[in-house]
């Protein structure tokens, strides 16, 4: 707090999911809040332009995957017809429902809204343009909360509206005949699915030798037979060269294993690549700010730059760019700008690709424990022996734990197959608080459920298992 006794002025630059938690939490902590943000009402990319409009449309393409598989247990609907209109109408009132509401709580906790964009002016002041007017803003204390924006690499920025990024490709312009995807990570897996499922054929483009780099193989392996199913081809170790307009849309230049310098025509062509922190035109090189090489701001654990004043989280601030990682850091920010004794320092933070399958891992994985040479034991447990995944027709899963050798401290959880980004947060709770397998082994899970794995897996491990047979390696 100030030393005049008056509240804390604190500005919230950026009204994302790292953004709209520290205002909250700072009002409810007797702050004088400022929240400055772009859009009319709170909510970032995530909820404009991200997880939430994604993840309404992912459910679409899930309940039309669905309606294709219950014909093996003897039921059949007449072929589906979407009204795209309607669709787009739909995601964009889960995303008014859900922006409108955050703005109701702004309010209600008394957080001074002003929308514009900021830039510093100096390390207590910010400067708020909106409609040409422009507005300053006094602090004690900022928090940094810009995220990032879809990255393109120079080789395929043409200006056409037929190259879409991820904002792009939520707008729902069309379903384009062909789609040309660029990069197999999450967002260009979970678009691509979306696109497919409502009649694109979709092809999908990744650098490396294989979808979701990264990520443990074997959890790859089940989403990557699946989703081979439903797009029309996957290039694996492939580049695009170069995009131009072309009569027929946009023409391609992939070069890769399969193809050398080969030129295919597209519809449109979604580039998804990735995502870089939102830095730039902040007014940070008039501060102690230190912004590295890769785009990030540079914090502490507790989030401080390097001006004492000036905080930093979320996207901007480093990897993982994930909405819930922000959160926590957002609440670990404004606990230390209370002066408490708060350090952001987690045991392991989840991550979701919410294809269906859906993938999802927490703490160590075992592809990170082999490369720094960490020595660990695996217990996988195949859906295959799942009563539940049998039930809804998902027997194409895996749940494994990653344990240290000696203590069996649970060190990691993967696990993929359908609903894996809701089992994953048993998994974290197990690595945040140090549980070993034992403890899962021994913890009921309620029958049947595909919560029920993560149980399994523990059995497993013991040689205990009523279900497989199998070791653990």
């Amino acid at each position: 707090m100030t030393t005049d006794g008056a509240a804390t002025r604190l500005v919230v630059l950026g009204a994302g999911p790292g953004g709209y938690p520290a205002a909250f939490l700072a009002a409810e902590m007797g702050m004088d809040v400022t929240l400055v943000d772009v859009e009319a009402n709170p909510g970032g990319v995530c909820l404009y332009r991200g997880c939430i409009p994604s993840k309404t449309l992912l459910h679409v393409a899930h309940v039309l995957d669905m309606a294709e598989q219950v014909t093996e247990f003897g039921v059949d609907f007449a072929e589906p017809s979407v009204d795209l209109d309607r669709l787009r109408e739909g995601k964009d009132r889960v995303v008014a429902k859900m922006t409108s509401g955050l703005g109701q709580l702004s309010r209600a906790r008394k957080v001074n809204y002003v929308q514009g964009r900021g830039r510093f002016v100096d390390a207590h002041t910010l400067r708020v343009a909106n409609d040409s007017e422009l507005t300053d803003v006094h602090f004690d204390h900022a928090i940094i909360a810009t995220g990032s924006v879809p990255a393109i690499p120079r080789a395929l920025q043409i200006d056409s509206p037929r190259v879409w990024d991820s904002t792009a490709a939520l707008e729902l312009e069309l379903v384009p005949e062909r789609l040309l995807v660029v990069g197999g990570g999450y967002i260009g897996l979970e678009l691509g699915s979306v696109y497919a499922a409502l009649g694109s054929a979709v092809t999908i483009v990744e650098m490396t030798g294989g979808l979701l780099p990264g990520a443990d193989r074997d959890l790859v392996a089940v989403v990557q037979k699946r989703v081979t199913e439903r797009v029309e081809q996957i290039l694996l170790n492939t580049t695009v060269v170069s995009l131009e307009e072309s009569s027929e849309g946009i023409a391609a230049t992939l070069s890769g294993v399969e193809t050398e310098n080969e030129r295919r025509e597209f519809d449109r062509v979604l580039v998804a690549v990735g995502r870089r922190p939102n830095a730039g035109d902040l007014g940070l090189e008039s501060l102690a700010v230190t912004v590295n090489e890769r785009g990030f701001i540079e914090t502490d654990v507790q989030r401080r730059t390097g001006e004492p004043s000036i905080f930093a989280i979320g996207d901007v601030a480093g990897e993982p760019m994930l909405a819930h990682k922000a959160t926590h850091e957002a609440r670990t920010a404004v606990e230390a700008i209370a002066g408490e004794p708060s350090a952001f320092a987690p045991a392991a933070i989840p991550a979701v690709v919410f294809t269906d399958p859906e993938l999802a891992w927490t703490g160590l994985t075992e592809t990170e424990a082999r490369m720094q040479g960490i020595d660990i034991e695996v217990s996988s447990f195949p859906w295959g022996a799942s009563g539940r995944a049998t039930t809804i027709g998902r027997n194409d899963g895996v749940t494994k734990l990653i344990l240290e050798p000696g203590t069996e401290r649970v060190l990691g959880v993967g696990i993929a197959g359908s609903g894996a980004g809701e089992l994953i947060a048993e998994a974290t709770l197990a690595v945040e608080m140090g549980a070993r397998a034992d403890d899962l082994r021994l913890t009921i899970h309620a029958h049947p459920t595909l919560s029920e794995t993560v149980m399994e897996a523990a059995e497993l491990f013991f040689n205990t298992s009523p279900h497989y047979i199998g070791r653990r390696r």
